[in-house]
């Protein structure tokens, strides 16, 4: 029997999304490992490793998603981080962009169980095809978990953005090579400023490494 973390913790500015992370974590552990989007060698690390890990990018002390924002994840797979951001941020709404049918399904499943339907919003496709649907006017923040190197990355979520916006990249340990190695792609999508930040110090351990690109 594979153990399961069921809570930890938390800053005080999560604590009022409390019961519906824990409600999420046991949905992970649950219909997320049947149907393969979480692998059993995760749930024991589950808060940690993903909840967690999603969760302290949206601390509001630290400005990378503006009060109010519109924010689409791309790639959402079991939700995060969007599924996560959009129960630690009531102010923000989300759109969870995911091109497989059965993970797509499962997220929306998971948005009525969360009660998150009113500010949630599962789009079943690829990024490009999102933005051909009538009515897309942009998001004020893209983000993206473990999707594609900077340098593709960029190029499938600077497009979903306004004008000004920002993408707000969570990545692994090669954050640093992987900006460099997209500054052509960057500067090719007016990106002004671009950097590696760390997010959740004495919450995570390691921090969570994410890459912000800012336009406009």
């Amino acid at each position: 029997m594979v153990s399961r973390e069921t809570s930890r913790d938390l800053p005080e500015w999560m604590e009022p999304a409390r019961e519906g992370l824990e409600r999420y974590s046991e949905i992970l552990a649950g219909p997320g490992l049947e149907r393969g989007l979480m692998g059993p060698r995760e749930l024991p690390r589950m808060w940690d490793r993903h909840i967690l890990n999603c969760a302290v990018v949206a601390d509001p002390g630290s400005g990378l998603i503006p009060t109010g924002s519109l924010v689409a994840d791309v790639g959402s797979g079991a939700g995060l981080p969007g599924v996560v951001w959009a129960l630690v941020r009531s102010d923000i709404s989300m759109v969870l962009i995911e091109p497989l049918l059965r993970r797509a399904t499962f997220l929306t499943e998971t948005v009525v169980d969360l009660g998150l339907s009113e500010r949630v919003t599962v789009l079943r496709g690829r990024a490009e095809k999102v933005m051909a649907t009538p009515g897309w006017a942009g998001v004020d923040v893209v983000t993206a978990r473990a999707v594609a190197p900077m340098d593709r990355l960029v190029g499938w979520t600077m497009p979903l953005l306004k004008t000004q916006g920002r993408l707000v990249a969570l990545k692994g340990s090669n954050a640093v090579s992987e900006l460099e190695q997209a500054e052509g792609v960057l500067k090719d999508f007016g990106v002004d400023s671009a950097e590696v930040i760390y997010c959740g110090a004495g919450v995570v351990d390691p921090e969570t490494t994410v890459v912000v690109a800012r336009r406009g």
